[in-house]
């Protein structure tokens, strides 16, 4: 139960702060998408080594590099638009995965693929983890700026500055590194969840860039507890515990939420007369 406290944590702090600034670009499909993107890498991974942690996270890593490069290329040579291209890839990769590890393996794999086993955390998965989450902060804080300038006016940023494209795809990178970091923890389907459930729920929280990123990692460092701990005191499966920790804990940002909030939209509003 540390182990995987610890593995939740390092993912809290490494991918709340990339899916804030999905959320922020319109791109909250896109996780869920790439999180599927990875599967074929990490089933070849798996075929050739078995549930070897290095093969399936380079597998996972050049599998999600690969949709997301071939979405980008096929939107700009032709008239489809981005996120089509990207659903069509991802779709086509999610089959593959499937087919292979359904062929190749048992339902145990496929389990162990779609669902992940954060209590089977070992050190070398806890080093990996860490580091994924490490790189990430460093990243982001190199290209905070752009990112933010993106999020706010992509077209100015690509008129006074040659960081859009550079910026685009390397946070595309960080996308999949954190996708495939927390794939290991709590397997494809789930991933994304502690990436972008945090983050909605922050909206409602904060308004600076800083206060959603400080605030969406700090909701899934909680998530993960109360997760961890109704799984081991209900038997209950640890990775859909923690993101239906995740989830309530939107339900209830919607709804007390002091910035926008359904509570804070509709109390009456006092009239100031001058």
């Amino acid at each position: 139960m540390r182990r995987a406290l610890l593995g939740c944590i390092a993912v809290s702090v490494g991918a709340t702060p990339v899916g804030v600034f999905l959320i922020l670009r319109h791109m909250s499909l896109t996780g869920d998408a790439m999180a599927h993107a990875i599967l074929p890498g990490a089933a070849v991974g798996y075929l050739v080594s078995g549930l070897s942690l290095g093969a399936m996270t380079i597998g996972g890593l050049a599998a999600g590099m690969v949709v997301a490069l071939a979405s980008g290329f096929v939107a700009r040579v032709t008239s489809l638009r981005e996120d089509a291209s990207l659903a069509a890839f991802y779709l086509i990769s999610l089959a593959i995965g499937v087919l292979i590890v359904s062929t190749y393996g048992n339902n145990v794999d496929l389990m162990h693929v779609l669902f992940g086993t954060v209590l089977a955390l070992d050190d070398t998965a806890l080093t990996l983890l860490c580091s994924f989450a490490s790189v990430s902060l460093l990243v982001l804080a190199i290209l905070f700026r752009p990112l933010v300038l993106e999020c706010a006016d992509p077209q100015f940023l690509r008129s006074v500055s040659k960081l859009s494209a550079i910026t685009h795809f390397v946070f595309l990178a960080l996308v999949v590194m954190n996708l495939v970091a927390g794939f290991h923890a709590l397997g494809t389907l789930m991933a994304v969840g502690i990436m972008i459930l945090p983050g909605a729920a922050a909206k409602f929280w904060a308004e600076t860039i800083a206060g959603l990123i400080a605030v969406a990692a700090l909701i899934a460092m909680l998530s993960s507890v109360i997760g961890l701990l109704l799984s081991f005191h209900y038997s209950l499966p640890s990775g859909p515990a923690i993101i239906l920790a995740a989830g309530i804990g939107y339900g209830l940002s919607l709804i007390f939420g002091p910035v926008g909030g359904a509570i804070a939209q509709n109390l009456p509003r006092r009239n100031f007369k001058t």
